[in-house]
């Protein structure tokens, strides 16, 4: 079993910038792609952006430019830093986890629990 434990999110303006970050522990050796998902009320989950270990990533086109995702594979530890905040950004933000082997766009084994972003306009 692998745990995500996520920090950051939380309201801003539009235009503003957000840094979420996800820890993760347990059987580390057996996921390959970290990532983050979102959901907004009355939307389904959508992937936002993942990133593999070896540093390969795959960005939502509605974030594409905006979002930036990293990871420390030492630390087990992803983040994604979101600037230029739009309204529509507002979602329930995921961290995600793939055991190795599934590609990026895969359905994700593994979530934590979500934390707010709120972009107000």
């Amino acid at each position: 079993q692998v745990q995500l434990v996520v920090s950051g999110g939380g309201l801003v303006q539009a235009g503003g910038s957000l840094r979420l970050s996800c820890a993760a522990s347990g059987s580390i050796f057996s996921i390959n792609v970290m990532g983050w998902y979102r959901q907004a009320p009355g939307n389904q989950r959508e992937l936002v952006a993942t990133i593999t270990s070896g540093g390969s990533t795959n960005y939502a086109d509605s974030v594409k430019g905006r979002f930036t995702i990293s990871r420390d594979n030492v630390k087990n530890t992803v983040w994604l830093q979101m600037n230029s905040l739009k309204p529509e950004d507002t979602a329930v933000y995921y961290c995600v986890a793939l055991r190795a082997g599934r590609p990026q766009t895969h359905t994700p084994d593994y979530w934590g629990q979500g934390t707010q972003v709120t972009v107000s306009s």
